[in-house]
């Protein structure tokens, strides 16, 4: 093959479709979109504005997120994740209680709202509330499983537990207080709500009562 038919087709390689997308470039989409979910809302975001504000053209982000919806997601959760890892304080009951006060601090904070409408929007959006589980339910809950577990190991929590069940009476009164707003969540409402549920977990509690 001659020198330039060599170069024409490094060319059509370098330009060509199936090339790999760039983490640089999903980076700067994913944090102007964060930062505009803060400014403006979910409801104000459009796809136009992220665009402009990540310098990328809309193809390029359509190329990676169907929807608003879904880009939002991504973008909140590209945020907030590194902030919610559990704690290993050596004892289940506070690891949970440190973990819990962390979502409440998001929860009260701008990127309440953001979360509060992704939920909303995932009713009506079968991908989206899909990639919500996968992304956000599924690896908490799976981290809470193995803070039960860690527990159980040590000789602090009963065996047996249905962690299901457990994670659900421990987290679900927070994002009913989230989306309904008929109370306010505060540091004592997870601290009660952490001692009621984990003292039917705890080895011998009602020794401590």
């Amino acid at each position: 093959m001659s020198t330039s038919k060599t170069k024409k087709s490094k060319t059509v390689a370098k330009s060509g479709r199936g090339r790999p997308r760039s983490p640089e470039t999903r980076a700067k989409i994913l944090k102007a979109a964060y930062e505009m979910l803060n400014e403006v809302g979910f409801m104000d975001l459009t796809i136009e504005g992220v665009a402009v504000r990540a310098e990328v053209g809309k193809p390029t982000i359509y190329r990676r997120w169907k929807t608003k919806a879904a880009l939002a997601m991504d973008a909140f959760l590209d945020a907030v994740n590194p902030e919610l890892a559990f704690p290993d304080t050596g004892e289940a009951s506070e690891d949970f209680r440190e973990q819990m006060q962390k979502i409440v601090r998001l929860m009260n904070s701008p990127r309440g709202d953001v979360l509060a409408s992704v939920i909303g929007c995932g009713q009506a959006d079968e991908e989206l509330i899909a990639a919500f589980r996968e992304n956000w339910l599924t690896p908490r809950r799976e981290d809470a499983k193995r803070v039960f577990q860690r527990g159980v190991d040590r000789g602090e929590l009963k065996e047996g537990i249905d962690a299901e069940i457990a994670i659900d009476a421990l987290y679900s009164p927070l994002f009913y207080r989230l989306l309904l707003k008929h109370q306010p969540l505060t540091k004592d409402f997870v601290d009660r709500l952490v001692d009621v549920v984990m003292n039917g977990l705890i080895v011998n509690s009602e020794l401590n009562n």
